[in-house]
């Protein structure tokens, strides 16, 4: 410690504190979260109430009510699962609304090994961070979601079959693709701090261009839930641009760090 690096120990207590004060925020946001579950699984059924209508040549975008069960109501088929649910759905709201504070504290673990000129980027990790998620998550929540239930759920059904689904299987179904879409859409944080720390360069990242379309095809074949082509260039299409967008930012960094050690 002399000096002024961190053993192991410091860092494992530190790492202990950091996850402490993460939990307790999200116990307190869960604690509010809570209170408006029903309100917050009433939400949940937007895409399963509506469905996305779009025109090119027309230009427009809209949502049209579209009642993919067919007016039958989603079913518990235990008695505690639609307590469940509702916990469920609040922890995982609780989670959302927390994800400043734990990005804040992420930041504050990783901060002792950044330069002084570094840590004034606080803010902009915490925001850009949050704010990625949030729109990985609304972007499959909105768009993703309304296309693959219309797809599923009517998917040579004829005249013998009807969907009727549990809450816990929907809710399941739902947060897995919500939460996924929106660690997906941390790629260029996870690209930065990979070049922060020497892993990658810009130069390797440029090479690799190649490999990483395939593999936000592969990543899109995994994450939809439907096995047609336009959802998964849903998904392949962000990835694409979120690691252009990761490798320039990558550039300025790693230009900083160097300018920094000049």
């Amino acid at each position: 410690m002399a000096d002024g690096k961190m053993s192991l120990t410091a860092h494992l207590e530190d790492l202990r504190k950091r996850i402490i004060i993460s939990l307790s925020f999200v116990l307190v946001a869960f604690v509010i979260t809570f209170n408006y579950s029903e309100e917050i699984l009433s939400l949940l059924l937007f895409p399963l109430r509506n469905s996305l209508d779009f025109s090119i040549t027309k230009m427009y975008v809209r949502f049209v009510p579209v009642d993919k069960l067919h007016a039958t109501k989603l079913v518990f088929l235990a008695p505690t699962e639609a307590f469940w649910m509702n916990m469920k759905v609040s922890l995982v709201a609780a989670l959302i609304a927390a994800l400043p504070a734990i990005f804040h504290q992420l930041w504050r673990f990783i901060s002792p090994g950044l330069h002084e000129k570094e840590k004034k980027y606080v803010l902009p990790f915490v925001f850009s961070a949050t704010g990625l998620f949030l729109i990985g998550a609304s972007f499959c929540f909105i768009i993703v979601l309304p296309f693959a239930l219309g797809f599923l759920l009517n998917y040579k059904i004829g005249d013998f079959l009807m969907p009727m689904l549990s809450v816990g299987q929907y809710v399941d179904f739902c947060l897995k693709f919500v939460l996924a879409f929106g660690a997906i859409f941390e790629l260029p944080i996870v690209l930065i701090f990979l070049t922060k720390i020497g892993i990658v360069t810009p130069e390797a990242l440029k090479r690799n261009r190649r490999m990483a379309i395939v593999l936000a095809f592969v990543a899109g074949a995994l994450l939809t839930p439907t096995p047609d082509a336009f959802n998964q260039t849903l998904m392949a299409v962000p990835i694409i641009l979120l690691y252009e967008v990761g490798i320039q930012l990558s550039v300025f960094f790693a230009r900083e760090k160097t300018d920094g050690n000049g």
